[in-house]
């Protein structure tokens, strides 16, 4: 195993660690940035042939699971990822053991931020975090995938990214605030 790609995935395990523990919207999407590039190295590693608004939110008001115990479910989630990889590792032989637990992480860890914030913006972030293990994911365990689905699956998560921008500058305007507690009031 690369020494670069364990260097990847301890990294990336960091940035995730740092995004369920950071409150602050414009840190969570530098690590996001930075999650991103780190894991965009992959397919040249893996294989051989192969800007960011700031939003008026400082600080997330209050998060459905607190940051303690958010890392607290980050480790269990970080131990069930590394079970479920030792399960998958005799169907998935020739897949990098290290980058296949980081990319199980990542799909549960954006879910979980996706579940646990009140702020739409940080939903949106967790979904940009599965989006990125759903990507390292299918890079490291499909061998001679043509750039062009992986491309595909890239523009989808655009546009569902797009789609949440829209819906979420719409909230804010409606509501003057992105907490997703306040759309109860739409309730007749």
């Amino acid at each position: 195993m690369s020494p670069l790609i364990e260097t990847i995935h301890a990294v990336g395990l960091l940035t995730c660690f740092a995004l369920l523990a950071t409150s602050r919207i414009g840190a969570c999407i530098r690590w996001l940035s930075f999650q991103g590039i780190l894991f965009g190295m992959v397919p040249l590693i893996v294989h051989d042939d192969g800007l960011t608004a700031r939003a008026d939110f400082n600080r997330e008001v209050q998060p459905f699971v607190s940051f303690v115990m958010s890392i607290l479910c980050g480790i269990l989630i970080l131990a069930l990822s590394v079970w479920l990889t030792q399960e998958m590792k005799p169907a998935l032989a020739k897949a990098p053991f290290v980058m296949l637990d980081s990319s199980i992480f990542l799909i549960f860890i954006g879910l979980f931020l996706m579940i646990s914030r009140r702020n739409a913006l940080m939903q949106v972030i967790g979904f940009l975090v599965l989006e990125n293990g759903i990507f390292v994911f299918g890079v490291i365990t499909v061998v001679g995938t043509p750039l062009l689905v992986e491309l595909g699956v890239l523009l989808d998560a655009f546009v569902g990214v797009f789609v949440m921008g829209i819906a979420i500058y719409h909230i804010t305007r409606e509501f003057g605030s992105m907490d997703v507690d306040r759309l109860t009031e739409l309730r007749g």
